[in-house]
């Protein structure tokens, strides 16, 4: 039996449920791994509430990146072995001591990667990954708008896009996470609760606008960020901390300027065994050569999952939230 957070319905932070599980032996191509440190995003909170149907119904177990040891292996797996240090994005399920992970859904961490940066950055690094070399290529030079820049994905993709020359604009809550933005890789930052974003972003880009606008905040923001964006720009919605985006007329993208829109996951870009390698190489790369520092700033005991979501769904948190098993 391991300790682990269960949700048997969905609703509030106070679903979560710290329980005793049984872990199986590992089945064919799965490796058995203990976590040390386990990340908390807003997906997670999303697959709570009933917003994405967990995969295998209820109960389920929450989480979806983690970072540990591997204990035991499956028949079939010969890329891991007993001790291996490794972190992955497989989820529900990572809120627990130990579980088993499809292998080819797992990656070898670096020495100079530790547990904790691991698990704080696995979903939203390789997040920043996709979003700055796939989904839209940031280049030397360009205009960026980064919504939530002191979030969890903010800090990172702002430092990211720094160090490939990018002017990055980004939006915050308050003047202390604007600061907090602005020591990541920011250099304009937005007080959107007291300043009208779309005039601030004119005012900074001298009417060019951006080239792309980075938006996990959803509803709230929405169609506000199109007036951000130049001409054959790109607005790119990644999540939906504040809720969904409602439906729209697509002829809005003709009239704000042939825009393009995407709505892109990690799942869909990582999904095949090389990318992921390629992906994750990239990410351990440019935190290893210290030009993207993961901030860490929320700790909290496994058994304390709901306080964790109940102070990342209030926005009283930064950087990245992690539990200890």
């Amino acid at each position: 039996m391991v300790a682990a957070v269960r949700v048997h319905k969905v609703g509030g932070p106070e679903v979560l449920t710290y329980e005793d599980i049984d872990v199986a032996a590992p089945g064919p191509g799965q490796v058995r791994v203990r976590q040390h440190a386990i990340g908390v995003n807003f997906v997670d909170t999303y697959f709570r509430s009933g917003l994405y149907p967990a995969p295998g119904g209820l109960p389920f177990v929450a989480g979806n990146e983690a970072a540990g040891e591997v204990v035991d292996t499956g028949s079939g797996v010969t890329e891991f072995k007993r001790g291996d240090r490794v972190a992955y994005v497989q989820g529900p399920g990572c809120y627990t001591q130990e579980r088993n992970v499809p292998a080819d859904r797992v990656v070898k961490l670096p020495a100079n990667i530790s547990y904790e940066q691991a698990a704080g950055m696995m979903l939203k690094g390789l997040t920043v990954e996709y979003l700055v070399r796939r989904t839209f290529k940031v280049e030397k030079g360009m205009n960026i708008l980064m919504h939530a820049a002191a979030g969890g994905v903010g800090l990172i993709l702002c430092q990211w896009a720094n160090h490939i020359g990018a002017n990055v604009i980004g939006t915050a809550g308050s003047k202390d996470k604007a600061e907090l933005a602005r020591a990541n890789g920011c250099h304009h930052t937005i007080l959107y609760r007291d300043e009208d974003f779309v005039a601030r972003v004119k005012e900074i880009t001298g009417d060019k606008l951006c080239d792309v606008v980075y938006d996990g905040i959803g509803k709230a923001t929405f169609p506000a960020s199109l007036d951000c964006i130049r001409p054959l720009g790109m607005f790119v919605s990644f999540g939906s901390a504040s809720g969904p985006i409602d439906a729209f007329n697509i002829n809005l993208l003709q009239t704000k300027g042939s825009l393009f829109a995407t709505r892109p996951t990690l799942n869909t870009y990582a999904a095949k065994r090389d990318d992921l390698l390629t992906m994750a190489k990239e990410l351990f790369a440019v935190v290893g050569s210290g030009a993207v520092k993961i901030p860490v700033n929320h700790k909290y005991p496994l058994r304390e999952a709901a306080r964790a979501h109940r102070e990342l769904e209030s926005r009283a948190t930064t950087g990245s939230l992690i539990l200890l098993p």
